[in-house]
């Protein structure tokens, strides 16, 4: 019945977390590079484990919650996803302004107060607005990491550190949806919510316990809207720049879309909903893949090429999908081969695209960085969840949704290099829209 809470098996366990958490000593001490590291990359899992740590629950969400459309129950991960984008315009300004680690313990606080919502919602509407409001928090996450980086490390040090922090995130979608399954073997769909606010509470202790202020009193910047208003035209105003960014976006897009409709299809299309945690692993693991091959090959191949190269070879790949989706429908290894090297094309294309698109703007990057997120993410979320609400019980919607944003990025690129493609410019240059 919508609203009932019998499965609330992990609240006496959140209970016991939250009252450890409260009895943590104020005054952090200065920890090491290696839990830096960790810690860092523990704060941004916390973001990927409430999008796919929930979908194998779809199902049993849809039932609990009387929602009778399949693709309705969607929106739980689009609602998110929009939190994400619009909280990134809030959480820079404020941690420049009142320092890394309130905005950090404020944020994650109420993640988890959020995640509590989620799990105790009595209707659709009011899960979709809790996760909304999650996400809102969930944006200061990786906002604050690449922050309190930067605070303490620069050029290269902040580059492989960075490095490091992502490629120990990428796991945590590979696993993900394992660990929801695992929840559903014990409990029900609200005790995942449950999951993530005693992760969110860990993450919290650790926080409050052992990281200081990295940002100095002496670069503590004042929120000033005219800045930010002239940072912001600056940045819409680069033709090349606000194309990479659109770009970007748009591939993006097309990996929300599979997010949105994953669980769907792999229970709908080919009738092997067991499959799905280890099927959505072999894919996520292929975008692990393609972002660590990335870090080896784009300096010295080059931003451009590379993610150049890789939509071409994702629009190619888009082909050979639509095409498995016409003759062969229920072809599930043939599906899974090709969206996976499609999905880790957009690892290159995604990253790239975002530090191409971050070149001209050195003066001000947290503004530029902020302002850009929010656009990306909220474009993305938009055409994710237009491909999702598509779903019809074949993977034709996906395969088209992916090929569409193919030639859309491509225009968009081409618009902004003014047809020249694969090349590897040695300096950026503003070029005001015409």
């Amino acid at each position: 019945m919508p609203g009932s809470r019998p499965e609330n098996g992990l609240a006496f366990a959140w209970m016991l977390a939250h009252k450890h958490a409260m009895t943590l000593s104020p005054k952090p001490k200065l920890l090491g590079d290696r839990e830096l590291t960790v810690m860092m990359a523990s704060i941004m899992a916390l973001n990927a484990l409430a999008i796919d740590a929930m979908l194998p629950a779809f199902p049993r969400m849809a039932a609990g919650l009387g929602v009778t459309d399949a693709n309705r129950i969607q929106y739980v991960i689009a609602a998110y996803l929009f939190g994400m984008g619009a909280g990134s315009l809030v959480h820079g300004p404020l941690s420049d302004r009142f320092g890394r680690r309130p905005i950090l313990l404020g944020a994650i606080g109420g993640y988890i107060l959020c995640a509590l919502a989620c799990s105790f919602a009595t209707s659709f509407e009011m899960l979709i607005a809790m996760r909304v409001a999650q996400g809102l928090c969930g944006a200061a996450l990786g906002v604050l990491v690449t922050s309190i980086i930067r605070d303490q490390f620069e050029g290269d040090a902040m580059a492989r550190r960075m490095s490091t922090i992502f490629l120990v995130f990428m796991a945590v979608p590979i696993v993900a949806p394992l660990v929801g399954s695992a929840v559903l073997l014990f409990a029900g769909w609200r005790s995942i919510f449950d999951l993530f606010a005693i992760m969110a509470v860990l993450v919290l202790s650790w926080v409050a316990l052992r990281l200081p202020e990295t940002l100095a009193p002496e670069n503590t910047t004042p929120i000033e809207p005219r800045a930010l208003a002239a940072a912001w035209k600056q940045v819409i105003t680069n033709r090349s720049a606000n194309c990479y960014m659109l770009a970007g976006g748009t591939s993006q897009g097309a990996l929300f879309g599979y997010l949105n409709s994953s669980q769907q299809i792999f229970d709908k299309t080919f009738s092997a909903p067991d499959f799905f945690p280890i099927g959505f692993a072999i894919i996520a693991f292929g975008i692990a893949c393609a972002n660590f091959t990335n870090s080896r090959i784009v300096e010295r191949s080059g931003a451009r090429r590379v993610s150049q190269t890789a939509l071409f070879a994702f629009i190619t790949l888009a082909i050979a999908q639509a095409l498995a989706a016409h003759f062969a429908p229920g072809s599930l290894p043939l599906f899974l081969g090709l969206i996976t090297f499609n999905m880790a094309m957009i690892g290159f294309v995604g990253s790239n695209c975002s530090s191409i698109a971050m070149q001209p703007f050195g003066a001000i990057a947290g503004s530029a960085s902020s302002f850009q997120n929010f656009v990306r993410t909220i474009w993305a979320a938009l055409i994710g969840a237009l491909i999702g609400q598509q779903f019809n019980g074949a993977v034709t919607p996906v395969a088209l949704g992916f090929l569409i944003c193919g030639l859309a990025a491509l225009s968009l690129i081409l618009f902004g290099e003014r047809g020249r493609l694969f090349t590897r410019p040695g300096t950026t240059r503003h070029v005001p829209l015409q």
